[in-house]
């Protein structure tokens, strides 16, 4: 790959020389991990030729491509409108591939604009006031719906799919079978057994990738090839990243010395707040993915060897330039608990200049002659300046352009550096057992089934107490 190709870690801004001696990372503190990341490295090369990080197979692509290009090729060709029924890790990377490479406005387009590819929905919450109205306008005889859940449990994405097939069932009859798809593990549950049943394609989600590693598999690879988007070209740009994190040395490794950085920054500088800004609207619900990943991976009670230890960065999500107008005095004055990664774009493609005008007014006449590209650059260089001058630690990963192959690489880039960032913490982080707790608790109040009993372990652990809502 050529240089300019390449995606850029700038971390000067993370260290305490660059922040003027007193706050930030020692680098004698990122090079003393050295050794440690060796373990960790081995460790997660270990798991990896044990299959538990399947994540990092998806980088080969292999047969699991060419089926869903075949698909997307044919019957899938047959629809004007793809939906995607799920969420979390079932809707997150789907979105932020929709936002990054294809038309800000494509679902507005007409079929020409659209290159007759489909329009492209994800519901990834369950609010009436969404759903209904959606659906309502939505032509069901034109539309693929794509339920995606590994365990086909999932309460909110199978309740999408009932009321789905309940209104395709009333206006097509036995036809439904034709606008439904299902992606979930390959053999076992509900959706599986549904889709034997039914005669309902399916596409399998490895039951060795977790939801919020799954973006590369079918999960975000279908809708993806659906619309147009290259997904050979996102496989290939997360092989090529897994290749350049194929070192154990430390400096060498890009996502080991994003994931040592911010777990240095967490347990040695007290800066347990991690913010995402990208500098481009095409990337920003990149940091709403990562957000998930990070924040669900990495937020555990329990260590590998069972203590407890109660670990955990706490992910934010900024825009810029915008949230300099929201969240940047916060981060500028606030408390020194933050670490800020920008992410940029090293070409922003087509830009748009700024006119020349009201000369007599000093406060505009500076920007005439500049481009919008030129000026959010810049708004991000001022904002990276003062930071380090007031000794908050950021960096930049700078993509060369927004394109498939670049966003392949930062998926892959991401994930490998949580895993290594779990590593360093002592914690698995391909586990989710707060999560876990949740759906258990939701099936328990939805169906009356075991709630009585969390509610007999929740008097027994508290206290009685009066109820202390306002009303």
């Amino acid at each position: 790959m050529a240089e300019n190709d390449r995606i850029v870690l700038d971390y000067n801004n993370m260290l305490r020389p660059r922040l003027g001696g007193s706050h930030g990372v020692d680098p004698a503190a990122l090079d003393g991990l050295a050794a440690r990341f060796r373990e960790v490295h081995a460790d997660v090369e270990r798991r990896r030729q044990a299959g538990e990080l399947g994540f990092f197979a998806l980088a080969d692509g292999g047969d699991t491509v060419s089926s869903i290009e075949q698909f997307a090729d044919g019957a899938g060709q047959a629809f004007s409108n793809i939906v995607i029924l799920g969420i979390g890790g079932s809707a997150l990377g789907t979105i932020a591939m929709r936002t990054a490479l294809l038309d800000p406005y494509w679902n507005e387009l007409d079929d020409d604009g659209r290159e007759f590819f489909p329009r492209l929905y994800v519901l990834d919450n369950v609010d009436p006031a969404t759903i209904k109205p959606f659906l309502d306008r939505l032509d069901l005889r034109k539309t693929l719906f794509n339920v995606v859940s590994k365990s086909g449990g999932t309460a909110e994405t199978m309740s999408q799919y009932l009321i789905v097939r309940d209104r395709l069932m009333a206006e097509l009859g036995d036809g439904y079978r034709r606008h439904l798809l299902f992606t979930t593990d390959p053999e076992k549950g509900v959706l599986r057994q549904i889709s034997r049943d039914e005669e309902i394609p399916a596409l399998p989600i490895p039951p060795n990738v977790g939801g919020r590693f799954s973006v590369l598999s079918a999960v975000g690879l279908l809708p993806a090839a659906m619309v147009g988007i290259d997904v050979a070209a996102l496989i290939a740009g997360a092989r090529e990243m897994v290749e350049r994190c194929a070192t154990d040395d430390l400096r060498k490794n890009p996502a080991a010395v994003y994931g040592a950085l911010q777990y240095l920054a967490d347990t040695e500088a007290m800066a347990n707040v991690h913010v995402m800004m990208p500098y481009s609207d095409r990337l920003r619900d990149v940091a709403d993915w990562f957000r998930q990943l990070w924040a669900e991976s990495l937020g555990k009670q329990k260590a590998r060897d069972g203590h407890d230890v109660f670990v955990g960065p706490t992910p934010v999500k900024a825009l810029g330039a915008t949230d300099q107008h929201s969240q940047v005095q916060e981060y500028v004055e606030g408390p020194f608990d933050k670490t800020i990664t920008f992410l940029s774009v090293r070409d922003g493609g087509e830009d748009v200049a700024i006119p020349s005008a009201y000369a007599e007014h000093g406060e505009l006449s500076y920007l005439g002659g500049h481009t919008l590209g030129e000026l959010l650059r810049t708004e991000m260089q001022a904002t990276e300046a003062a930071l380090a001058k007031r000794g908050r630690m950021n960096m930049t990963i700078e993509l060369p352009r927004v394109d498939a192959r670049s966003l392949g690489g930062l998926f892959m880039l991401l994930q490998i550096a949580t895993v290594y960032a779990g590593g360093l913490y002592g914690i698995d982080p391909m586990d989710q057992p707060g999560v876990e707790l949740g759906k258990q608790l939701t099936y328990g109040i939805i169906g009356r089934q075991g709630f009585e009993e969390a509610r007999q372990e929740w008097d027994a652990r508290e206290p009685k107490r009066e109820d202390w809502t306002l009303r």
